[in-house]
């Protein structure tokens, strides 16, 4: 029989009044895998763990509180929203709560699954055109002003020019962050719709430490990119991503606070998110993907290195994809998926290696001796470890040579690799798919695999042409 445990006196309930109360307070999490070859830290702002699963569950309330106190929004009257879909979920919670009625105005790109979600919370959904104009009378935007016309006590929550938006997100996103990262961030990335989150996440973090840097991530066929590059307005372009680019600027966008903005196609958005979900155990949707792959192309191009702490905004979780990002036929169908990868992984070609032996060196070997062991052990490059076995870098023979034809330094028999060790070598984990260590390679020539800070091996692209061959029939 179980014994019933003591409960101090003075200890008390944990308890939420109700769904709104937990909202924020969403986790950073570390990126390995996806992030491996990069010697910064990349941390993802997970807002799926928001109530309505997304972001913009930080934003509606907001609006509709601040519609009740202006006097536009009364008693048992109507929101109406042009939405992808996740601001309409973050309205719906709130107005489920207080008792309004909602009607949502979504393009007809948006998923299934999105529509569905609305329709569970009691919303009218209405659909409409994606490739027209937002002046065009079938425009999401303009077919939900006509709604409010129309309908009695409605409002438009009108999250493209209402300076809530961007406030919600100075007050509460900007603020977790900074707290989450002690104040060492110095770069916040996220994709850009709206642009509530950017400018007034930017708009805190700016405040705190005007250094910080805020990259903003648009889909390749927007105009935001050509417009803060250049201040022209260009023609917009149809994309499948959702959630993120505009044919318009919004209001709620403040360029000036953006000090970059990083493009990304369709391709790389989707084949990303699914990475995350794969690698990371993070199941996201495809403007995360977007996001992520924007902060890895920028972090790259600007060589961020260790003291770097880059945030990067995962707007919403994959479960709203399911019928495209995360199926193969869709991807296919739309030219997404050009190829379909065996499920090998880095410990499968690790094993078939000649003898399987780890040979690895030390800081305090010479350079004669690790010289030797590349020689005879026929390799260009060995894991550097220190005495514990823990992973300190790569020793690479071009590293070598350039050492030894310097010039004007005295070469001498003892002296050690410890000054030409390569600390910024990608680490990966036994079970990183082929695809992955081919995104890597496109950057490194070497890879090592390791389980915490403990190496199991190194790869080379040699390495993987060897063991593909070997599969050959």
């Amino acid at each position: 029989m179980q014994t019933e445990k003591t409960i101090p006196p003075d200890q008390t309930m944990t308890v939420y009044d109700n769904i709104m109360e937990t909202i924020g307070e969403t986790p950073l999490v570390r990126l390995h895998s996806v992030a491996g070859d990069l010697p910064c830290t990349i941390l993802a702002k997970v807002e799926f763990f928001n109530p309505g699963g997304s972001v913009k569950d930080r934003i509606g309330l907001a609006i509709i509180e601040d519609a009740e106190r202006n006097g536009r929004l009364q008693p048992g009257g109507t929101i109406v929203e042009a939405t992808s879909g996740n601001t309409g979920v973050g309205l719906a919670i709130a107005a489920a709560l207080k008792g309004y009625r909602c009607i949502f105005v979504m393009p007809d790109k948006m998923s299934q699954e999105k529509i569905m979600l609305l329709r569970a919370f009691g919303a009218r959904v209405v659909v409409t055109p994606t490739a027209v104009a937002p002046e065009d009378p079938r425009s999401y935007y303009s077919v939900a002003n006509r709604l409010v016309a129309e309908t009695p006590n409605a409002v438009l929550a009108n999250q493209y020019h209402n300076p809530i938006n961007p406030q919600a997100h100075e007050e509460t996103t900007g603020p977790e962050i900074w707290r989450q990262t002690a104040g060492k961030i110095t770069h916040f990335i996220a994709g850009m719709g709206t642009g509530g989150t950017i400018t007034g996440v930017g708009r805190y973090l700016k405040s705190q430490n005007p250094h910080v840097q805020i990259v903003g991530v648009d889909a390749v066929g927007s105009i935001l990119y050509d417009l803060h590059r250049t201040g022209e307005t260009v023609k917009a372009e149809s994309y499948k991503v959702e959630g993120i680019g505009e044919d318009f600027l919004p209001s709620t966008t403040d360029l000036s606070v953006i000090d970059t903005i990083v493009q990304v196609n369709d391709r790389e958005s989707f084949l990303m998110a699914r990475r995350l979900v794969r690698e990371e155990g993070i199941f996201c949707g495809g403007s995360s993907g977007s996001a992520i792959a924007g902060a890895l192309k920028y972090a790259r191009s600007q060589k961020l290195g260790p003291q770097d702490v880059v945030v990067v905004i995962l707007p919403d979780s994959g479960s709203r994809y399911l019928s495209k990002v995360f199926d193969d036929e869709w991807m296919r169908e739309n030219g997404f998926l050009e190829r379909t990868w065996v499920d090998y992984r880095a410990h499968d070609i690790q094993a078939i290696k000649s003898d399987g032996r780890l040979i690895t060196a030390h800081p305090t070997d010479s350079m004669t001796n690790v010289i030797a062991m590349l020689k005879n052990n026929n390799v260009s490059q060995l894991p550097v470890v220190d005495d514990q076995g823990k992973l300190v870098g790569i020793v690479t023979e071009i590293e070598l040579l350039n050492h030894m034809l310097l010039a004007n330094h005295i070469h001498q028999s003892d002296e050690t690799i410890e000054s030409i060790i390569d600390v910024n070598v990608p680490v990966v984990r036994p079970n990183t798919p082929l695809e992955t260590l081919m995104a890597i390679f496109s950057h490194h020539n070497a890879v090592v695999i390791a389980v915490g800070d403990q190496v199991q091996g190194i790869l080379t692209k040699i390495d993987i042409l060897d063991f593909l061959s070997s599969q050959m029939k």
